[in-house]
């Protein structure tokens, strides 16, 4: 379930807004509480957990330079790709990315003899 949760500051990432701290608290505490929905009894927990994070979250982005902005989760199709996301660090770096080099070529199998004349 984590390895949803997207990066909420990064070079190429837009802002965060309330909503995706929101979301990805909440993706947190049902990792931890190992459960999608709580039950009605824990519905109170579950929420005042999630309530803590997302301050936390909020806390954290805001002492690191990357202050949360109002707003609704940000929709998936605009959140930044892998590559929009290492882009900047390799333009930073002055070059582009060292190519791969091409596979060894695999030699040819040998060929098998053809089976004697007399035998089954």
């Amino acid at each position: 379930m984590c390895r949803n949760i997207r990066p909420l500051r990064g070079r190429a990432a837009p802002p965060a807004t309330d909503g995706d701290v929101h979301d990805a608290a909440r993706q947190y505490v049902r990792k931890i509480a190992a459960t999608r929905a709580p039950a009605v009894r824990d519905t109170a927990a579950f929420d005042a957990a999630v309530a803590e994070i997302a301050g936390a979250t909020a806390r954290l982005l805001a002492a690191m330079g990357a202050p949360t902005i109002p707003g609704p989760p940000t929709p998936p199709s605009e959140w930044p790709t892998r590559a929009q996301r290492r882009a900047p660090v390799r333009a930073s770096a002055g070059s582009a990315p060292a190519a791969r080099p091409a596979p060894a070529a695999r030699p040819a199998p040998a060929a098998r003899p053809a089976p004697a004349e007399g035998s089954a």
